[in-house]
């Protein structure tokens, strides 16, 4: 018997997902249930959907987060879901810390509220940990720093932020085929696991344009995680210092790699798009 779930549609930078309370709405199979709400024709339309929890240590986290893209597939991360939590927690009255600990599957993550003088999350700051630049065990370390796709050799920086990245330079970001060789790079046979792909440009000091192709998703308006990666590609590259802005399709991110504990801290708005009902 199919039953009612109430939901939430919240964007970041336009990377937007479906949230629904998993304390109020056990849902069977997130797995299914993402493939046919994210569907943008027949469904509610988003990048995933996000299941919001309650920890059962609450000693060490505040809420939870579990992330389903598109494709079905769980994601270990998502910086633009967790700023949208972020908001939806606080501005939903679930709480009133403005720091937040939410439990992910890379880790716990400390969310920093910013208010605005009504007292509504206007803007929030995600402590992403730290990156790592080494290709996991699970990834192929001899190739994954230059990739073949259709005849086309890649050179990138694979950088990790709890979920693979692999940071691509260009000149002419805006002639790329992001559809064709996103699609393929995911897919290269140096990530078994499958890897989200970025393709950047440093367009003035310290910015840089982004255009990002999600693991399980595809072509995305944002993608926080990516976005970081990015930031902390083009630091260790010499392109850009640790202070630097990301220009995504959906909007701008304020992403700061900071030398005193070697955490990436990612900052950007959070909204509601709407609220709804579906049946399950």
């Amino acid at each position: 018997m199919k039953k009612a779930v109430r939901f939430t549609k919240m964007q970041g930078a336009g990377n937007d997902y479906i949230y629904v309370d998993n304390s109020l709405y056990a849902i069977a199979n997130p797995e299914e249930a993402a493939i046919k709400l994210s569907d943008r024709h027949t469904g509610i339309g988003g990048d995933g959907l996000v299941l919001i929890g309650r920890p059962s240590d609450t000693d060490s986290a505040d809420f939870t987060m579990r992330i389903f893209n598109a494709d079905g597939s769980e994601a270990m991360m998502c910086g633009n879901a967790s700023r949208c939590i972020g908001k939806y927690v606080h501005d939903k009255n679930l709480t009133q810390k403005t720091a937040i600990r939410l439990a992910t599957l890379s880790g716990v993550k400390t969310l920093k509220l910013h208010l605005d003088a009504e007292g509504n999350t206007k803007s929030v700051t995600v402590d992403m940990l730290e990156p790592a630049l080494s290709c996991p065990e699970q990834y192929d370390e001899t190739s994954c720093g230059h990739l073949t796709a259709a005849f086309h050799t890649f050179i990138g920086t694979f950088v990790s932020m709890g979920n693979p990245h692999f940071v691509i330079f260009t000149d002419d970001i805006e002639h790329t085929d992001l559809a064709k060789y996103g699609s393929l790079l995911e897919h290269n046979p140096a990530f078994p696991q499958r890897c989200n792909i970025e393709f950047a440009q440093v367009i003035e000091k310290d910015k840089i344009r982004t255009r990002v192709w999600e693991r399980g998703s595809g072509i995305t308006m944002a993608c926080g995680t990516g976005a970081c990666a990015t930031a902390v590609a083009a630091a260790v590259t010499g392109r850009a210092g640790r202070h630097s802005t990301i220009v995504m399709d959906g909007g701008e991110l304020d992403i700061l790699w900071d030398e005193a504990d070697n955490h990436v801290y990612l900052t950007g708005g959070a909204e509601f798009v709407f609220d709804g009902e579906v049946y399950l």
